[in-house]
C-alpha cells in the first residue's frame, strides 16, 4: 500500500487556487475546495477534488488549508464567519496584501487557535507545479517544515524567516520590478508606436535589454549594502540627463509620460540632495527618505 498524502483545503478558486488544487490532486493529495461563487469549483470536482457546502465544511477536512484569494480582507470576509473551525489549522495564505497586514492576520488567527504562513506564489497560475514555479513563504517555522513536501507540490518553496511579514515583503518586491518593468516596456511600445515602428519590430531589442538587465545587479548590490556610490561609471547626473530626454520623447510622442516623469523626480531629487556626481545607486537614498 503506498503512503497516505496530507489532505489539503483549498479556498478560492480564481485561475490560482483551481491551478493549486489540481496540482494537489496532481501529486496525490486528498483536495477539498470552496468557492463563494460555487460554480468556479465544477472543474476541479470533475477532476476529483471533493465541494465543501461552506467555508467551514472545508475547513473541517483537514489541518492544512491554502488561501488564494483576491487579499486580506476577501480572507476575513471569509474566515471570520466560520466561527472555532480555524481552531488547530495552519492557514497557509497565498492572497496577496502588505507586509503589515501579514502581521496583523497572524496576530488574529493566533487569536482562532490557527497558525498562519504567509507568502506569494510567483508565477502564473499556467506555470504553478512547473520548474519554473517558486514560492515565498515565512511564519512559524514548525510548521513550515512539517508541510514542506506538500507546499512542494506547488513550485520551490522559499522560507524567508519567522516574521510574518518576510514573505509578503519579498513578494511584493518581486511584483514591483516586475510591474514597472511591464508598464515601461508598454510605454516605449508607445513611443515607438508613434514614429511607425511596431510592437513585433521593437520585440527582440526590449527581449536583449531584459536579459541584459541582470548584469548590473552584482555591482549594485555591494553598493547598496555598503552604502557607497562611486559615480565613476553611470552617475545621477548624466542618467537624469536621459530620464529628461526620455519625458521629452514621451512629450513629443503625445503619450502618458507619467511614468518616465516619476523616474525624472527621483533624479532631479538625488542631484537637489547634492549626489549629482555619485552613482545612480544614490537613488536608493532619496526613495528610502522621501520628502
Amino acid at each position: 500500500m503506498g503512503v497516505e498524502k496530507d489532505p489539503v483545503t483549498v479556498i478560492g478558486l480564481g485561475p490560482m487556487g483551481q491551478a493549486m488544487a489540481r496540482a494537489f490532486l496532481k501529486a496525490g493529495h486528498p483536495t477539498t475546495v470552496w468557492n463563494r461563487t460555487a460554480s468556479r469549483a465544477d472543474a476541479v470536482v470533475a477532476e476529483g477534488a471533493v465541494r465543501a457546502r461552506s467555508a467551514a465544511e472545508a475547513l473541517a477536512a483537514g489541518r492544512l488549508v491554502v488561501l488564494s484569494l483576491t487579499d486580506y480582507d476577501a480572507m476575513y470576509a471569509i474566515l471570520g464567519e466560520v466561527g472555532d473551525a480555524l481552531r488547530g489549522r495552519v492557514v497557509v495564505n497565498l492572497s496577496s496584501d502588505t507586509p503589515g497586514r501579514a502581521r496583523e492576520a497572524t496576530a488574529w488567527f493566533a487569536g482562532h487557535g490557527a497558525e498562519h504562513l504567509a507568502g506569494g506564489i510567483m508565477v502564473p497560475a499556467e506555470l504553478v507545479a512547473t520548474e519554473s514555479s517558486y514560492v515565498f513563504y515565512s511564519g512559524p517555522k514548525a510548521e513550515f517544515d512539517r508541510y514542506e513536501p506538500v507546499l512542494r507540490v506547488l513550485g520551490r518553496p522559499d522560507f524567508r524567516g519567522t516574521d510574518p511579514a518576510l514573505g509578503q515583503a519579498f513578494y511584493q518586491a518581486q511584483l514591483h520590478v516586475f510591474l514597472t518593468s511591464l508598464a515601461a516596456y508598454l510605454e516605449s511600445v508607445a513611443l515607438l508606436g508613434a514614429v511607425g515602428v511596431t510592437a513585433e519590430t521593437f520585440q527582440p531589442y526590449v527581449k536583449d535589454l531584459f536579459d541584459t538587465m541582470s548584469y548590473y545587479l552584482p555591482g549594485a548590490t555591494k553598493h547598496l549594502d555598503n552604502g557607497d556610490h562611486p559615480g565613476d561609471a553611470a552617475n545621477v547626473t548624466m542618467m537624469g540627463a536621459t530620464a529628461d530626454h526620455i519625458v521629452g520623447a514621451a512629450v513629443e510622442a503625445g503619450i502618458d509620460g507619467r511614468l518616465p516623469a516619476a523616474v525624472k523626480a527621483l533624479y532631479d531629487s538625488a542631484i537637489a540632495d547634492g549626489r549629482g556626481k555619485e552613482s545612480w545607486t544614490s537613488l536608493v537614498e532619496v526613495i528610502r527618505k522621501p520628502a
